[in-house]
């Protein structure tokens, strides 16, 4: 069984509180991220792309919040290789089942959830969402963001990676015109062999 444990030298401002490996957290890690409202055109894209992660063996981290970040997260599911899942409120006492049943991937070790943290925080706010974003993007090597709804916090956060010179990749969609403008690139320039992994 997955056990609890804190790992401050995995994270530079404080402990993550892990279930799973924390030496997964090692892997050269490619961030998913995908406002709550996303332009159903980059809804079909963002499936092909987590197929293809699947496909590929890359280790995604999320925080699996938002209806199309679920939907990646069934799809990852389904292969072998790792899954990282950011969370924004304490560690769960039971492995959850909902939105997806995260029981077998966590058994087979397959499925580690992190958190910034402490169990005491048992509900998940705004200000929570957020620190649990920028945890995610401080763990990943690249960026991904299907969509960042114009005004929304992930296009500020956005913004704040991109001033920071963090790489952060996109669909070329006129939906996110102003994200290619701030200097994301295209989804299409991420060299996927550079991320694939072992899916053991």
């Amino acid at each position: 069984m997955s056990a609890k444990l804190s790992c401050a030298s995995l994270h530079k401002e404080r402990p993550l509180h892990i279930v799973g490996d924390p030496t997964l957290l090692q892997r050269p890690l490619v961030a998913l991220f995908c406002s709550v409202k996303c332009p159903g055109k980059l809804i079909l894209e963002t499936y092909e792309l987590a197929k293809r992660f699947r496909d590929e063996g890359i280790t995604v981290i999320s925080g699996f919040h938002s209806p199309m970040e679920q939907e990646c997260l069934r799809i990852l599911l389904r292969a072998t290789q790792p899954v990282v899942w950011c969370l924004a409120r304490g560690l769960y006492r039971k492995t959850p089942t909902k939105p997806v049943d995260c029981r077998p991937a966590v058994d087979e070790g397959r499925l580690v959830m992190v958190t910034p943290f402490p169990d005491t925080v048992t509900h998940i706010t705004r200000e929570t969402a957020m620190q649990r974003n920028r945890v995610v993007a401080e763990l990943a090597r690249a960026v991904v963001v299907a969509h960042a709804a114009p005004g929304s916090k992930m296009e500020a956060l956005c913004h704040d990676l991109l001033a920071g010179g963090k790489s952060i990749y996109t669909f070329d969609h006129p939906a996110n015109a102003a994200l290619m403008r701030a200097g994301a690139r295209s989804v299409n320039l991420l060299d996927i062999t550079e991320w694939a992994g072992p899916n053991t």
